[in-house]
């Protein structure tokens, strides 16, 4: 099996040992995205912004493996305080349309560079 590296300049860069996404035959695995601004790579302030930053690198890395949202078949939570998954859900309708993914939010003690969330998903491309 080949497999392909996936990045774009309109997500952060990696900041390890680790790639944006690979594309797999026609599945795409997207790493965990934090919250960082592509251009500062700094980290956006307050849980909102933080969520639609997160939201946002994701749709970059999405387009750049030649895919959309609507590709996402599995997407992946990872928040530090469970009390903001309302919120989540909220900005999430904001990204998607039926039939919605399947999910897991998952409560996680601390994330990279202090990020209240941060979030992975797999998409299926056709």
């Amino acid at each position: 099996m080949s497999k392909t590296v996936i990045s774009s300049d309109k997500a952060p860069a990696a900041i390890g040992t680790y790639s944006q996404a690979i594309k797999a035959g026609n599945t795409v695995y997207m790493s965990g995205q934090i919250p960082l601004d592509p251009v500062s790579m700094e980290l956006v302030e307050g849980f909102e912004a933080q969520t639609v930053q997160v939201f946002e690198n994701l749709k970059a890395v999405a387009e750049a493996a030649g895919g959309s949202f609507k590709d996402i078949v599995k997407l992946n939570i990872f928040l530090t305080d469970l009390s903001h998954f309302a919120k989540v859900n909220e900005i999430m309708g904001r990204y998607f349309e039926q039939p919605y993914p399947a999910r897991a939010a998952i409560g996680v003690a601390a994330l990279p560079r202090g990020s209240l969330v941060e979030m992975d998903a797999i998409l299926v491309l056709e």
